[in-house]
């Protein structure tokens, strides 16, 4: 594990990176990360090096909430070639494969992207970074192997077909996690006899976050004055703005910071939620219990939140 530089600043916020084209997502956080000063970083699910678009940057506590984003729901707008099938599922792969498209008028695959809606199990890539024992597929890919990949529930909340030209065809779809819009992109195609596979692929919105207030690499990179920078953070209760909020006084505050439950005016009957003290600040994230108290779940500490 690496150890913070000595100039690493306490920062804690999310910025919501544009990511551009033609880098891995590692790469885009370790750049925000350096140019930030930020001691710890983390993103919220890869984007593929081909893809681009709203990649959020967790720095310091943020990186405590991540996983509430690695859960959204997705949306994408993609971009696929009809009559080719790449050995990786996008442009990036040599060719394995090829059909006469000029066979599927545009209504057919319209017609088409209604089977894929709703609940479905999805066979994940052999160019993927899912693991088999220990390994990452795709390094499996790149020896010539392939090995049996267990299929996963995915869910497609909305799939439209927004244009078919020539060999081409441009679509959105709105997702849950582990979709990989790679094999939508193939399985869409070989529901009408065709070959396929993705030339572009932009994240439009991830949770409750979309392209509003993204801000891409080299913008960030330009910005030299720590205020400035840290002008484009959102605060970690961002990603909880849709949740249901309690407020606890100073009182509660302690009892929940030490791991005990209390009952507060104003939770809900049920589920989860955040607590803000009554300051405004986020304090953390919360149950309620079987009597009907605030268990508290995740607690931060009275940093920026």
């Amino acid at each position: 594990m690496s150890r913070p530089r000595r100039d690493a600043r306490a920062v804690d916020g999310i910025v919501l990176l544009d990511k551009p084209a033609g880098m891995t997502s590692n790469a885009a956080l370790q750049r925000v990360k350096r140019h930030f000063r930020a001691a710890k970083a983390g993103h919220t699910g890869s984007l593929d090096p081909i893809a681009t678009g709203l990649l959020p940057i967790c720095l310091g506590q943020a990186t405590r909430v991540s996983t509430y984003l690695l859960d959204a729901d997705k949306r994408y707008r993609a971009v696929a070639q009809l009559g080719v099938r790449t050995e990786t599922g996008d442009c990036e792969g040599e060719v394995i494969a090829r059909s006469d498209h000029a066979l599927v008028p545009a209504a057919a695959l319209a017609r088409a992207a209604t089977n894929f809606l709703g609940r479905q199990q999805q066979v994940p890539p052999m160019y993927s970074a899912l693991k088999r024992q220990g390994v990452p597929l795709y390094k499996l890919a790149r020896q010539g192997l392939e090995v049996a990949r267990e299929p996963r529930e995915i869910h497609i909340h909305d799939l439209r077909l927004l244009s078919c030209e020539a060999d081409c065809f441009e679509f959105e779809v709105s997702c849950s996690k582990g979709t990989y819009i790679r094999t939508l992109a193939e399985d869409w195609a070989a529901a009408v006899g065709q070959c396929a596979h993705l030339v572009s692929l932009r994240r439009l919105e991830l949770g409750g976050f979309g392209e509003t207030g993204m801000v891409g690499l080299e913008a960030i990179e330009a910005l030299q004055d720590f205020t400035a920078l840290d002008a484009l953070m959102l605060p970690l209760a961002a990603v909880f703005a849709d949740w249901p909020s309690v407020i606890a006084d100073a009182a509660s505050v302690f009892h929940l910071s030490h791991g005990q439950a209390v009952k507060l005016v104003g939770a809900p009957e049920h589920g989860r939620l955040v607590v803000f003290d009554d300051a405004g600040q986020l304090r953390g994230i919360a149950v309620i219990d079987a009597e009907g108290r605030v268990a508290p779940r995740r607690w931060f500490g009275s940093g920026n939140c």
